[in-house]
């Protein structure tokens, strides 16, 4: 891939994507803010470094990379990087959540937005989603990749395990999916809503080749996206563990729960912008 940008770069590109968060949030009163900011190098890494894709778009997604995002409700982010990466125009992240508007809480499909390809959010599916894609690539002599990222408490869906098993069994060795481990969901700490135990165990066990990384250091993200993709098409899928920090660069929203699906009043936006420097330019 060519003109693909440094570490540097990319994290500079983060820190607009979470700029473009507090401020999309908090401009309609709702939404998810602390989950999109901790899986923001995820996201930035695989539109801008990562994903071979074909110029424009369509819902077949022949001959390119797909992401299918399962915990819709961090559809800020996806938004954010969609449209600093050219899938739309940066403006119309203005329009989130509101009447009318492309940019729905949730992903969706019926008004069309470029990059999107299955509406989600409903917690369990992106995954099934996923290995059908990816199964279709196989089928079709497509040899681009599936990317998909699951959230740590969505792993408590018994839908994820199901796929899990279909997905080891049936060979589904082109796809590449994650888990935001961050071990808080909407009531809690995960380990005290319903603890997942050892997670890596369990997908091992389950056939996946399992790799773990720190999510919010883009170069180790970085380099263990690209060893994933050395190390696939060897007749198992791939299971990266992402550990990140929830509300990660904004230090009043970061390692709790409590920022999973609240919007930052005047002030408290204030204080976020002034930890996120501006690097692409606002909306």
């Amino acid at each position: 891939m060519g003109n693909q940008p440094d570490i540097e770069q990319l994290k500079k590109i983060a820190s607009q994507v979470r700029r473009d968060i507090v401020r999309m949030v908090h401009a309609c009163q709702s939404g998810h803010p602390g989950g999109s900011l901790g899986c923001t190098e995820f996201f930035v890494a695989l539109y801008f470094y990562l994903m071979e894709k074909n110029d424009g778009f369509d819902m077949d997604g022949k001959n390119e990379d797909l992401f299918f995002l399962s915990n819709g409700h961090i559809s800020p982010v996806w938004y954010s990087v969609l449209a600093r990466s050219g899938y739309f125009e940066v403006s119309e992240l203005a329009t989130f959540r509101k009447l009318d508007s492309r940019l729905q809480g949730h992903p969706a499909t019926e008004e069309g937005l470029p990059g999107i390809r299955v509406a989600s959010g409903s917690l369990g599916q992106g995954l099934s989603v996923a290995i059908g894609a990816a199964q279709t690539k196989k089928l079709n002599g497509d040899s681009s990749f599936v990317y998909t990222l699951m959230g740590d408490g969505e792993q408590q869906e018994g839908q994820v395990w199901e796929a899990a098993m279909y997905a080891a069994h049936n060979k589904v060795d082109n796809l590449i999916a994650a888990i935001d481990y961050n071990g808080q969901q909407i009531d809690g700490p995960v380990d005290e809503v319903n603890s997942l135990l050892n997670l890596k165990t369990k997908w091992e066990s389950f056939g996946w080749h399992v790799m773990e990384c720190n999510g919010n250091d883009m170069a180790q993200l970085i380099h263990t996206l690209e060893n994933a993709k050395s190390e696939a098409k060897k007749n198992k899928p791939i299971m990266i563990l992402m550990e990140t920090e929830m509300g990660h660069g904004v230090d009043f929203m970061a390692g709790t729960h409590k920022w999973h699906g609240i919007a930052p009043n005047d002030e408290q936006l204030e204080s976020a912008l002034g930890q996120l420097e501006e690097t692409l330019g606002d909306y």
